[in-house]
């Protein structure tokens, strides 16, 4: 069997539609064919642009296939067809296309791999709001949901992507000219789809996932060619973060580099050692995370023990060219010892800048933080009862016996004692015997005896490296038993933030639940956020105002009123102070409760921002429902009241002269466009009304045998295709009556503008336990159950579509009097094909009870 090598993909992504991906894809074959090459046209449509077609005209077109989907053929690309011609391109348009059920596969970009796999090139186009990972972003901005969707790795997978942009202004003069869609779609998409907002936020989309595109192919040709040093392609600052105070300073100072170059991006990052351990401030760390977020950048996290290479790794490993540092916090003794992390960064950084930024803490030292003791004062305790009286009780000992053992003997006893007294007491005790020790070998076991002096000095280098073993091991073991305790602290402190973040992620109220959670861990009797009042400047002498605070929110007993009336307060910013009662902490904890507060100042923040977001919710709703509500009069109050106009003008001339029946049917018209003018108004102030909450009710118990053939009658030429089927027996429903006519003329008007010619529409009514059914069924081409929730969308059918398919304003409001009235309006499918809407309301109450047996 013969490996064919796959073909080439290329992709013209496009912003937006009608900014000339077609007309690209096809310029491009038109080139390849005045090459020699073998190129055909899968799959290409015109959507009636004339330039379009004359590009198509001379070439080679493989025959599509035809499928028949409920009685309607449709046309589709036939992939079987392009393999077997075998050309050496292909020309595949919307790859993103959904095939007619029964195709061979659902999707064309399904297609388009099969005949990739065959070893044809592919040229093809995709617009960016068709890719999955933006469709969700796509929809938030345009109002609009694709479901013609291709995954991302189909499209990153091409051999080429090329971007076909054009600005927002271009391609709407494009529209207004004709271009791209008929004259009487260019309004209404005008001002919805394509309004300017929405075009250039498309446009960074695309510009966006290309420059991802972009990275990704740069990115794999380095790691393809070995290339480690840095290509400036794009500038990338890198600030390296400490965990202490001077990370601020460093933040802002690469945020002004980042913005001396336009476009360049800001990462932070902070180096954690492998073991968990470090001296980082977590509250510094988090109130720095969102201070680089704030400005654009992000941050992250990296773990290793030789901290320069583990910045510089991370730094090629983004292709930065620039690294920020701050200067030396250690002293110039120290730097003696060691250069320091920037001054050894520096000399390994190779082609990256490196930027040493001074600041307040440089140069002045840093003492490591006081610990507390390593071991319980039990067992130092008992470590001091063996260094002193224990070592005199075994030198008693040892003495006693001196004639039996040699002097090594007794130094190895001496010494197994000290590292016994270490391993319970810690150092001090440890090299306090070991001193002793080497005081008593000296006087009672070494010649001499009973004075100091030594006269062999082998005895003299057995007792140093006595003392010098002694005291290593009094050391490691203190070391070790700090590091024991400094683990599980750390531990500790993971767990608790770890379950403080469980809590908020499962939906807990943060900031209430945070307050809580702190108080719970460090045993306090409450905490309580404050935050300074609106107008009042920030002032030591605030602090011990009640007045210049107001509690935000708090948890547990009496809150504190101000700063100065808590035993613990934590400043989070020049606004927010965290306050607490009942216990004073230490400085461990407090570095702790610090992390708390910036957390529950971030958890403010998003709660604010979350009540804006709803405040702003009923203002957009309100602007989308004007902006609706004037492309309904610019084209729907348009077609009837033209009508109207025009059968008046008709009638009113003098220079024809109209038979009896032309002048009946002129009268027939305007009367039928100004009913539906009249019901087009209607339904959009009593929109406006349901919208506002202002709409009038009067329910009371009706009869529907009353209602519905007023409703009929209601439809005015349309009635003779309304059949009713009513049962007088059945009991009276609450509503308002006006309303309910209102809802069953529009249900009954739009089912007969989708019923086939000839087919009636049919109006029954049942009665199902303790509410009354109306259902009116249609036979038209019926709607996908997918799609049975977002027909009551007001205003959806005024998008990018055809404003003579799917349906308007009246569903929306129909379910919306329903609603208002204690009913609901719900679609179903037609057994045999249609629609059948759904419409029930409880019976009045004086209707009887149904039997049981009834209700099956």
């Amino acid at each position: 069997m013969i490996d064919v090598p796959r073909g080439k993909l290329r992709i013209y992504l496009g912003a937006a539609p009608g900014v000339g991906k077609t007309f690209a894809m096809l310029g491009e074959g038109r080139r390849a064919l005045e090459r020699g090459r073998d190129v055909v046209v899968g799959f290409v449509e015109t959507h009636g642009r004339a330039r379009t077609a004359e590009l198509l005209e001379g070439m080679e077109i493989v025959p599509r296939r035809t499928l028949v989907h409920r009685g309607t053929a449709f046309t589709e690309l036939d992939a079987d067809a392009v393999i077997a011609r075998r050309p050496r391109t292909t020309l595949i348009d919307e790859l993103a296309h959904t095939n007619v059920p029964g195709s061979k596969n659902a999707k064309r970009w399904q297609d388009v791999e099969e005949i990739l796999d065959a070893g044809i090139d592919v040229v093809s186009t995709v617009n960016i709001q068709h890719l999955e990972s933006v469709n969700d972003v796509i929809r938030q901005i345009t109002g609009v949901p694709q479901r013609e969707t291709v995954p991302d790795e189909v499209v990153r997978r091409a051999d080429q992507v090329e971007l076909v942009d054009m600005s927002p202004e271009a391609l709407r003069r494009r529209m207004a000219h004709g271009n791209v869609y008929p004259p009487e779609r260019v309004d209404a998409a005008l001002s919805n789809y394509f309004r300017v907002g929405n075009l250039t936020a498309l446009r960074e989309l695309a510009l966006w996932w290309v420059a991802g595109k972009v990275d990704e192919q740069l990115e794999r040709y380095r790691a393809e060619h070995g290339i480690a040093g840095t290509w400036e392609a794009r500038e990338r600052v890198v600030v390296a973060l400490t965990g202490g105070p001077e990370g601020d300073t460093l933040l802002r100072r690469a945020a002004r580099v980042a913005a001396r170059t336009k476009g360049a991006d800001l990462l932070a990052v902070h180096v954690t050692r492998a073991d968990g351990l470090t001296g980082a401030d977590p509250a510094h760390l988090t109130r720095q995370r969102v201070l680089v977020e704030s400005m654009g950048g992000t941050y992250h996290q990296v773990v290793g023990d030789d901290v320069p290479r583990a910045l510089l790794d991370f730094a090629r490993g983004v292709n930065a060219t620039q690294l920020v540092l701050g200067a030396s916090r250690r002293g110039r003794f120290a730097q003696l010892f060691s250069p320091g992390v920037g001054i050894e960064t520096t000399a390994l950084s190779g082609s990256i800048d490196v930027h040493l930024v001074t600041h307040e803490k440089a140069g002045k030292g840093r003492r490591p933080p006081r610990s507390r003791a390593a071991l319980t004062r039990r067992r130092r305790l008992t470590g001091w009862a063996l260094a002193v009286p224990g070592l005199a009780a075994l030198t008693a000992a040892l003495y006693g016996v001196r004639t039996t053992l040699t002097l090594p003997s007794e130094i190895l006893l001496l010494l197994a004692w000290v590292v016994g007294v270490a391993l319970v007491g810690g150092m001090w005790p440890a090299v306090t015997a070991a001193v002793g020790g080497f005081l008593l070998l000296n006087f009672f076991f070494t010649h001499p005896y009973r004075t100091l002096f030594i006269s062999d000095p082998q005895v003299l280098l057995a007792l140093v490296v006595f003392v010098l073993v002694a005291v290593a091991v009094s050391a490691i073991v203190d070391l070790a038993a700090r590091r024991a305790r400094e683990a599980a602290r750390a531990g500790a402190d993971a767990e608790l933030l770890s379950t403080l973040a469980g809590h908020v992620l499962r939906g807990e109220a943060a900031v209430p639940s945070l307050l809580a959670r702190m108080r719970e861990a460090f045993a306090l009797s409450s905490a309580t956020l404050l935050e300074r009042r609106p107008g009042i400047a920030p002032s030591p002498g605030d602090q011990s105002e009640p007045e210049a605070w107001r509690i935000v929110a708090t948890a547990g007993g009496a809150p504190c009123a101000c700063p100065a009336s808590a035993d613990v307060d934590v400043t989070i910013d020049d606004r927010l102070t965290l306050a607490a009662r009942g216990r004073l902490l230490d400085a461990s904890d407090r570095r702790v409760l610090e992390a708390f507060a910036a957390e529950i100042a971030v958890a403010l923040r998003q709660e604010r921002l979350y009540e804006q977001a709803e405040r702003a919710k009923p203002l957009a709703e309100a602007d989308r429902m004007r902006t609706a509500l004037l492309t309904a009069v610019s084209h729907d109050l348009r077609t009837p009241l033209a009508s109207a106009k025009a059968a008046v003008e008709s009638l009113r001339t003098t220079e024809v002269q109209w038979s009896p029946e032309d002048r009946e049917e002129l009268l027939a018209t305007a009367d039928e466009s100004l009913t539906k003018l009249d019901r087009l108004v209607a339904n959009l102030l009593d929109m406006s009304r349901l919208q506002a909450g202002v709409l009038g009710l009067s329910t009371h118990p009706v009869a529907l045998e009353e209602i519905v053939p007023r409703a009929i009658d209601d439809l005015g030429p349309l009635r003779d295709r309304v059949e009713s089927d009513v049962p007088v027996e059945l009991p009276e429903i609450v509503a308002d009556p006006a309303l309910l006519e209102r809802i069953l003329v529009n249900l009954m008007a739009n089912a007969v503008r989708y019923s086939p010619p000839g087919e009636k529409v049919l109006v029954t009514a049942s009665r199902h336990r303790e509410r009354v059914e109306i259902r009116v069924v249609d036979r038209g081409p019926g709607i996908p159950v997918a799609d049975h929730e977002r027909v009551f969308l007001p205003f959806q059918r005024l998008g990018d579509r055809d404003n003579h398919t799917g349906v308007g304003l009246g569903l929306a409001l129909s379910r919306g009097l329903a609603e208002t009235m204690g009913g609901t309006l719900v679609p179903d499918e037609t057994p045999g094909g249609g629609l059948t809407m759904i419409l029930a309301f409880p019976i009045g109450a004086g209707a009887q009870a149904v039997p049981a047996e009834e209700h099956i």
